[in-house]
């Protein structure tokens, strides 16, 4: 795995200037696997994210339905939490294939539940609290795997 970068967000409006900024240059087929504990700000990346592919639309955390699809923006948005899934198999249930091997991008948020099923390639992001210089800052690392 190597790592490209470290930025480091004092707020939610730096987190989403960063995933907006990211999502300028991505290309279609890309996978990003997003790591971080509970109210870390997955969902405030991928809000600036969306908005970098020019996607308007309103984004929220698909807890309950496991994928949102966004397809106003430069490229379609494949948007996963698979919080609640119990295994693998499940994934395949709802397309996953489909999508994450399609031509848009696909995050996907607490990815280390289906490990065995992640692309070879893909880019890995973990967002870190750090309570000691502040409840607000973050630490948002890249990889590519």
């Amino acid at each position: 795995m190597e790592h490209l970068k470290t930025f480091k967000s004092y707020g939610y409006e730096d987190t989403v200037s960063f995933a907006h900024d990211l999502a300028k240059d991505i290309k279609a087929g890309t996978v990003i696997c997003l790591r971080g504990d509970l109210g870390a700000g997955k969902t405030a990346f991928v809000q600036g994210f969306a908005r970098g592919l020019g996607i308007e639309e309103y984004i929220t955390s698909p807890t309950f339905t496991i994928v949102n699809v966004y397809e106003s923006g430069r490229l379609p948005l494949y948007h996963f939490d698979v919080y609640r899934i119990s295994n693998s198999d499940e994934m395949y249930e709802i397309g996953y294939e489909e999508y994450v091997y399609g031509d848009g991008i696909s995050i996907i948020e607490w990815p280390q539940l289906i490990e065995d099923i992640l692309p070879d390639t893909r880019y890995e992001i973990n967002i870190l609290k750090n309570m000691d210089i502040d409840e607000n800052y973050r630490e948002i690392e890249i990889y590519k795997v």
